[in-house]
């Protein structure tokens, strides 16, 4: 996972509801339904914040009749967690920065 594709799957994490969902569909599958009066936001607004994760890969969606049930990707959790513990290595760019004197200590 790049640097760019690990920002916009954090953006999408970036937000509280969007945060407490996860942790919901940890536990168990939700419809758009059964996530309205947990929020206490309109079903437009919960379909919004659903429809963001979904994007970015976390949520995966199963029909059931006129139902829509949302699913946490579990596989997509990890790579964004694996992703952070692999950014790159910025060492040789600190010790460059010193070299030319543009590093600033601050004490």
């Amino acid at each position: 996972m790049d640097i760019l594709e690990l920002a916009d799957s954090l953006k999408a994490l970036g937000d509280p509801t969007r945060l407490k969902m996860i942790a919901l569909l940890k536990l168990r599958d939700f419809c758009v339904c059964e996530l309205v009066p947990i929020f206490k936001i309109s079903q437009p607004a919960v379909s919004k914040h659903v429809g963001r994760l979904k994007a970015a890969g976390f949520v995966t969606e199963t029909r059931k009749g006129q139902w829509v049930i949302y699913s946490l990707n579990r596989s997509r959790l990890a790579e964004v967690g694996y992703g952070l513990s692999q950014l790159p290595d910025l060492s040789a760019e600190i010790e460059e920065l010193g070299k030319q004197g543009l590093l600033v200590t601050c004490e």
